[in-house]
């Protein structure tokens, strides 16, 4: 079985002419991922990586990093990897602190509910701002429910066993709030 590797910054372009390229981090440890000596993959979205690379040297500017590496020295080698990925491999990933989880171990998860109604799988997590937002949704069901990831919803997350409790505040299952009722 492949390693998956899963992606820590994207290249939005080159930059100057000794083949420095423009990151977006995508990771919650730039200061790791792109220090002098990481290695890194480079991938198109959806594909295997294609190059490793070592990064030379990095800087934060702005919003982005501007990352050099060991085996490019033009800019004619990068003009080519707008939005390529840069990834690492599942085993290069840092530890967490306990309870605190990547979002690839949440996809999937079954939720319940405190009263252990089954509300549906989690299927994505949104990143709008002051918290993350988790998109679940049943399998025979049109509409998605939008938890967000606070301790008073969140009760428990299991690995071992795929699921998550929740506490729903008022308001957040369409059914309850009334809506649609006649007046």
């Amino acid at each position: 079985m492949r390693e998956k590797f899963f992606t820590v910054g994207v290249i939005v372009s080159p930059h100057a002419l000794r083949g420095a390229v423009k990151v977006y981090p995508r990771t919650d440890f730039p200061e790791v991922r792109f220090s002098k000596g990481s290695q890194l993959w480079i991938r198109r979205p959806n594909q295997d990586p294609f190059q490793e690379v070592f990064v030379e040297s990095a800087k934060k500017h702005q919003k982005f990093w501007i990352l050099t590496f060991e085996q490019i020295q033009s800019i004619s080698q990068v003009e080519d990897w707008r939005k390529t990925e840069l990834c690492i491999p599942e085993s290069m990933l840092e530890p967490l602190p306990e309870g605190t989880y990547y979002i690839h171990q949440l996809i999937g998860l079954q939720v319940y509910r405190d009263s252990g109604e089954y509300l549906g799988e989690l299927m994505e997590v949104l990143q709008p701002g002051a918290n993350d937002v988790y998109v679940v949704k049943k399998s025979d069901q049109t509409r998605e429910l939008l938890i967000p990831a606070i301790p008073s919803c969140v009760l428990n997350i299991s690995l071992d066993e795929k699921r998550m409790t929740v506490h729903l505040l008022p308001g957040l299952l369409e059914e309850e709030t009334g809506e649609g009722q006649n007046a």
